[in-house]
C-alpha cells in the first residue's frame, strides 16, 4: 500500500475514533440534562397538587384556580395521592421500581422515567400519616429533540468521517510532494552522473535531512568511484615507468660487464626506481583507502588546534629546515566550536599532506597556518611564499599524478593534494586553493562542526 494511502486511512480512522468520543460526549450529558426542566416542572405540581388535596388552607380554591388557569397541564399529565402504607399497584398507572420509593421514604423528591412518560414523586406528613404525592405526564417535545440530535449525530459522524478522508487524502498528497521531487531526482541519477545533488531547502525538517543525507552518501560513492577509476587508470602508466627503469638496469647488469662504476650506477639506479616504486604504491594504496565510506574507521571529537601542533611536528621531523608559524588570533571564545567529528588519522595525514607541500615548494620559507571557526565551519588556510601554481594548471592539480608545469625542480608524485580532497570531502568538507606563480599558494579546508 502507498505511503498516501496508509496516510489518508490513518488520519480517516483517527479522525472517526475522535468524532465518536465527542458525540458520544454531547449525547450522554444531552440525555442527561435535557429533561432536567420538565423534572422541574413536574416537581411544581407536586408541591401544588400536595398543597391542594391534602392542606386544610382557606386559599387551596383559589391556588386550584390559578393553578388551572396559569399552569398548562402537560401531556397526558396524572396525579396520584394515596398513603403511604396502601399498596402502590392499586393507584399507579404501572409498577415503578422499589428505589423510587425509596428515595422517597428518605425524604427527598424522586423521579423516574420510561421511555417518554416521566414520573416525580415525594411524601408528605399530614396528621401523622404518610402521603404519597406522584405526578406523571409525557414529554414529546424533549424526546423528539433528543431524538433529532441523534439523527444529527449520526449523520455528522459520517459526513466528517468523509471529509477527514477527502482532507486526508489531500493533505497527505500535499506533504509527500518534496519526498517524490526526492525520489524523481534519486532515480536520474546513474553512474554517469553521479556529480548530480539533490536540492537541499533550508530548515532542519525531515525532508531537508533526507536530501542532504543522500547529498553525502552521493558524495562518497562519487570520491569511491572517482578513486577506484584513478587507480586503474593511473596505477599501470605510473607503475610501469620504474619497473622499465629496473629491468633496463637489471639487464645492463647482466651484461657482464666489469665496469664497477656502471654496475654501481647502475645499481643505485635500481634502489632509486624501487624505492620510488614503492613510495607510488604506499601513495596508490592511500588514494584507494581515501574512497572508503569511513566506517570501517574509527571516528572521535578532534580538537582541530590540538591537531595542527601535532603536524607541525610531524611536519619538522620530516623538514626539519622548514618554519612552520600557527595563527591562532581568530581562536572562537567556545572551545567546542574548535571540535569536529573526524577520523583523526586520516585528518592529519589529508592536512599534513598540504603543509608539507606548502615548505617543500617555499624552499622553507615562512608557512602560516591560521585556525577560524564561524558559526557551522571550521577553516584551516595553509599560505606559503612559494613557487605558486600557474593559473592554467591550477584546475588539474586536485587530479591524481598530476604535477605543475614549474614543479620539475622539486621531487613528486602528484598523490598528495588528491589523497588530501579525497580525505576532506569524507569528512564533508571542502578546499578553496587560491594562488599566484611567483608570490605563494593559500589552501583553505573547511570542515563542518
Amino acid at each position: 500500500m502507498q505511503i498516501t494511502k496508509k496516510i489518508t486511512l490513518l488520519f480517516a480512522i483517527l479522525s472517526a475514533v475522535i468524532i465518536s468520543l465527542l458525540s458520544g460526549f454531547v449525547w450522554y450529558f444531552a440525555n442527561e440534562f435535557a429533561f432536567e426542566d420538565f423534572y422541574k416542572r413536574l416537581e411544581a405540581r407536586v408541591n401544588i397538587s400536595a398543597q391542594i388535596k391534602l392542606y386544610e388552607d382557606v386559599n387551596n380554591t383559589a391556588y386550584a384556580k390559578m393553578r388551572n388557569q396559569y399552569l398548562e397541564r402537560l401531556p397526558s399529565e396524572k396525579a396520584f395521592i394515596f398513603e403511604a402504607s396502601a399498596p402502590k399497584s392499586n393507584h399507579l398507572d404501572r409498577e415503578l421500581p422499589q428505589s423510587f420509593y425509596n428515595r422517597i421514604q428518605a425524604g427527598f423528591m424522586s423521579r423516574y422515567r420510561v421511555d417518554n412518560h416521566f414520573y416525580a414523586g415525594k411524601s408528605f406528613k399530614i396528621s401523622n400519616k404518610d402521603y404519597l404525592v406522584i405526578i406523571s405526564a409525557n414529554d414529546p417535545v424533549g424526546f423528539r429533540e433528543l431524538k433529532d440530535l441523534q439523527r444529527i449525530l449520526i449523520i455528522g459522524f459520517f459526513l466528517s468521517v468523509f471529509l477527514s478522508f477527502v482532507v486526508g487524502w489531500r493533505f497527505s498528497n500535499y506533504m509527500l510532494i518534496p519526498l517524490r521531487k526526492v525520489i524523481k531526482s534519486v532515480k536520474k541519477i546513474k553512474a554517469e552522473n553521479l556529480h548530480m545533488r539533490l536540492d537541499v531547502k533550508q530548515g532542519s525538517d525531515e525532508m531537508s535531512q533526507l536530501a542532504e543525507t543522500f547529498n553525502n552518501m552521493l558524495n562518497r560513492l562519487e570520491t569511491a568511484f572517482e578513486t577506484q577509476n584513478n587507480f586503474i587508470s593511473n596505477a599501470s602508466h605510473e607503475l610501469r615507468t620504474p619497473l622499465t627503469i629496473i629491468s633496463g638496469e637489471v639487464e645492463l647488469a647482466l651484461k657482464g660487464t666489469r665496469d664497477e662504476i656502471k654496475t654501481s650506477a647502475a645499481l643505485h639506479k635500481i634502489k632509486d626506481e624501487a624505492e620510488r616504486l614503492e613510495h607510488i604504491l604506499t601513495s596508490l594504496l592511500g588514494l584507494a583507502q581515501s574512497g572508503f565510506n569511513g566506517k570501517n574507521q574509527p571516528w572521535e571529537d578532534v580538537r582541530v588546534d590540538e591537531l595542527l601542533w601535532e603536524i607541525r611536528g610531524s611536519v619538522t621531523q620530516v623538514h626539519p629546515e622548514s618554519n612552520i608559524e600557527i595563527d591562532l588570533n581568530k581562536l572562537p571564545d567556545d572551545e567546542r566550536r574548535l571540535t569536529v567529528k573526524a577520523n583523526r588519522n586520516l585528518l592529519k595525514l589529508a592536512i599534513s599532506n598540504i603543509v608539507s607541500n606548502a615548505c617543500k615548494y617555499s624552499n622553507d620559507k615562512l608557512v602560516n597556518i591560521a585556525i577560524e571557526s564561524s558559526e557551522h565551519i571550521l577553516s584551516v588556510a595553509v599560505t606559503d611564499q612559494g613557487i605558486g601554481i600557474p593559473q592554467t594548471d591550477i584546475q588539474h592539480i586536485f587530479e591524481p599524478f598530476y604535477r605543475a608545469s614549474n614543479t620539475n625542480d622539486y621531487k613528486g608524485y602528484g598523490v598528495g593534494l588528491p589523497l588530501s580532497l579525497n580525505i576532506i570531502r569524507l569528512h564533508r568538507g571542502s578546499i578553496a586553493i587560491k594562488s599566484q606563480e611567483g608570490i605563494g599558494t593559500e589552501i583553505k579546508v573547511m570542515l563542518p562542526v
